[in-house]
């Protein structure tokens, strides 16, 4: 059964905080408490008593848990149709252009240790080191179709020709501790792409960035990895589908980009990391004042799914707090100055502390607003949105209900 609102009015102004991978299971770690039930969070219990707590089913059976999947399906968008892989959404947000004979790839810098995946973001690396590396790349192995181009961090983008659409890969971050031999991409064309892998090897071992990187006990980018390639996707843009003018605030290029794609202003926020010293500040005044010409705000905060990452509780409950301080105590202001207003509070999936990577399965989210009728329910955890009446089979579906739009 779904939660019950009325239909909005014209001038009603729409916030989704998106709060990254901040679902998990029960930790013995935290005496039973999920990070979410550990944290002090007066703002986003707030907004549960003001509205209502449910549960949504984010990642559909068909997909894997990742973010590309999750963003989606928040947004409105069914990823069984719309997805085409996670690199060409990432591909978007760096203004690449894919044309119809082409695919992205996303290229990781990894740390591989033995036969290991040791770190998916090579200690997150800094942008600036990495561009070297991911040039020093692309100077030996592109060309034949293939262009290197450079991300932020660890994150970048190979766009090659489009037979190798076909292949499976897995995410570095879903291996982590496990030999990664095991999971190199998959099918037609995949011993090429992982030549290419191999190749960076040599490349990488003995470049000055890495040499630099030893001597200060940071890891070293020792190997790319690509993965979560695709076509360009095709979209209904916000305008079309719901009427809305919006914005959307995120330091991954994967959200960026998913934005881009949904027709949303993609706005800057200085300071923005992606990690738990992200400018949280800074997300929440910028998002609340594009309201003023906007209907629609989307602010990701991707530091609970890192903190998950990093198999951390204690820093992922710090993030969450952040989260409630910084950002939520200032949209509640905002409401409280702007009566015709909605907010939601969710994450994408879930990212587990024991096993540091995503897993599916319904999330909580909660919603107060104009429209909104109130539930019973004061407080905002994975354990009271289950006992909710209020649940979204269907992920796809929430922000319909969300914005007040009848399907």
């Amino acid at each position: 059964m779904s939660a019950t609102q009325t239909p909005s009015r014209p001038d009603t102004k729409f916030i989704v905080i998106l709060s990254d991978g901040m679902a998990e299971n029960p930790l013995d770690a935290l005496g039973g408490k999920t990070p979410l039930e550990a944290a002090h969070t007066p703002n986003m219990d707030r907004v549960a008593a003001m509205g209502v707590v449910g549960q949504v089913n984010i990642i559909p059976d068909s997909q894997s848990p990742g973010s590309d999947v999750g963003n989606l399906s928040v947004l409105g968008y069914d990823p069984d149709r719309y997805l085409t892989g996670r690199a060409p959404l990432e591909a978007g947000a760096m203004g690449i252009e894919l044309k119809s004979n082409q695919v992205a790839f996303r290229c990781n810098l990894v740390t591989l240790i033995g036969d290991e995946m040791h770190d998916y973001s090579a200690g997150h690396i800094t942008s600036e080191e990495a561009a070297e590396l991911i040039e020093a790349v692309g100077s030996r192995l592109g060309g034949d179709g293939r262009t290197f181009f450079p991300g932020v961090q660890y994150r970048h983008i190979l766009v090659a020709d489009e037979k190798y659409d076909v292949l499976k890969g897995t995410p570095p971050h879903d291996i982590m501790g496990q030999p990664f031999a095991d999971h190199f991409p998959k099918g037609d064309g995949a011993d090429e792409v992982i030549g290419w892998m191999k190749q960076s090897w040599d490349i990488l071992k003995g470049h000055p960035v890495n040499r630099k990187r030893i001597a200060s006990g940071k890891s070293p980018a020792n190997s790319i990895w690509l993965w979560g390639q695709g076509k360009a996707p095709s979209l209904t843009t916000y305008p079309e589908k719901y009427g809305l003018k919006g914005s959307a605030i995120s330091a991954v290029d994967l959200v960026r980009g998913i934005a881009r794609y949904a027709g949303l202003d993609v706005l800057h926020v200085d300071g923005i990391t992606g990690l738990l010293d992200t400018n949280y500040v800074g997300k929440a005044e910028v998002g609340l004042n594009s309201l003023e010409d906007g209907d629609f705000v989307y602010i990701h905060v991707e530091a609970p799914d890192e903190m998950g990452h990093a198999g951390d509780p204690q820093k992922k409950i710090q993030a969450i707090e952040h989260i409630d301080r910084e950002i939520v105590s200032r949209v509640l202001d905002y409401m409280q100055r702007h009566p015709h207003t909605r907010v939601a509070i969710l994450p994408d999936h879930k990212t587990l502390c024991t096993t540091r990577t995503h897993e599916r399965g319904r999330v909580p989210f909660t919603a107060c607003g104009v429209g909104i009728e109130a539930d019973a329910i004061p407080v905002y955890t994975e354990k009271s949105a289950a006992v909710s009446e209020h649940d979204f089979p269907v992920g796809s579906k929430w922000m319909d209900w969300f914005l007040g739009v009848e399907r």
